[in-house]
């Protein structure tokens, strides 16, 4: 199985964090009118850092201090600041979800189209073309 993660590469697990912003996105959208809801975003690259660590930044000895923006065990999630304040406390602005949903449709579209492009690598391999 190894062979085939190695094949696919980072493109599976992008999908993957895609998948669960989207549900993120769709929720929001859906609590639209439920008060005191707090809108949440799931940040793409601090997921995908847990995935591929950026070796370019690292600390280079134990002892130094780690940079500002790494906070170990991170999950991602953030809550989202409104643009306009709501009088029942909801953080949903239906128009800034819907927009942001349909970029993550979009970038979801174009993870699985690279992955498509590398199964049909995999298959032709396979078949020896």
């Amino acid at each position: 199985m190894d062979v085939l993660s190695t094949a696919l590469g980072v493109h599976e697990k992008a999908l993957r964090v895609r998948d669960k912003r989207m549900e993120v996105l769709a929720r929001n959208i859906a609590n639209d009118d439920t008060p005191h809801f707090k809108a949440r975003e799931l940040d793409f690259k601090t997921v995908m850092a847990k995935f591929e660590p950026n070796d370019l930044m690292a600390n280079t000895h134990g002892t130094h201090f780690p940079f500002a923006d790494v906070v170990p065990d991170d999950d991602g999630m953030r809550y989202r600041t409104p643009f306009n304040a709501s009088v029942d406390g909801n953080t949903v602005e239906l128009t800034v979800e819907q927009a942001r949903y349909g970029k993550a449709a979009a970038d979801y579209q174009a993870t699985l189209s690279f992955l498509q492009d590398r199964v049909g690598g995999v298959r032709k391999a396979l078949r020896g073309e």
